[in-house]
């Protein structure tokens, strides 16, 4: 019973955050920092669950069954942004699924080795997760462009969509993603498979 209420409390926990990751009109007034920002919860919340569950079952592929079980989850609940008028193309999904992949392969090449998955499955689950999800980000409409076309009328004046300052702090949000989701995604690999024992 714990077992599986923990995976809907984190598929649950994920698909709120993906609310705002996904909300690009939220990305677009603070551009690229909060892509990092997102980019890093993101893994954290996949790599915590999946190595939970992958460990608990010992069987591969489960990692990624978790990621398409957030996948749905999140779609159902942005279903809720047609009725504000938003085109379809405009919601996105951060791409769970390659990342929990990755945990998978680590998982299934090492042997369901246990450090093995936190240590490689770690680094590239957190290392993959901010570069699919700006690739995912390329191929929709340009949120700056959607967001001024579809004015939210309660948004208050601080989330009022301003120009990105692309570069300003940063060059690239994909690099700072990647290397601080590597680094904290161990820790949270680790914590996944100890919640096991």
């Amino acid at each position: 019973c714990t077992h599986y209420l923990f995976i809907v409390v984190v598929a649950v926990s994920s698909t709120l955050l993906t609310i705002n990751a996904g909300d690009y009109i939220f990305y677009t007034d603070w551009a690229w920092t909060s892509f990092v920002v997102f980019s890093i919860s993101q893994t954290l919340m996949l790599v915590v669950g999946a190595c939970y569950y992958l460990t608990f079952t010992g069987v591969p592929g489960t990692a990624t069954y978790y990621a398409l079980i957030m996948t749905v989850y999140t779609w159902v609940a942005k279903g809720a942004w047609f009725a504000l008028g938003y085109p379809y193309d405009f919601i996105v999904t951060p791409v769970w699924l390659p990342s929990a992949m990755l945990l998978d392969l680590a998982y299934w090449a090492t042997k369901k080795n246990k450090h093995s998955l936190i240590l490689f499955g770690g680094v590239m689950c957190g290392m993959s997760l901010p570069l699919f999800n700006m690739v995912n980000l390329i191929t929709v409409a340009d949120p700056l462009e959607t967001a001024f076309k579809y004015p939210r009328p309660t948004l208050p004046p601080y989330m009022t969509p301003i120009e990105p300052a692309v570069g300003k702090f940063y060059n690239s949000p994909v690099a700072l993603g990647a290397g601080a989701g590597a680094v904290l995604s161990v820790t949270m690999a680790a914590l996944g498979c100890k919640l096991n024992t």
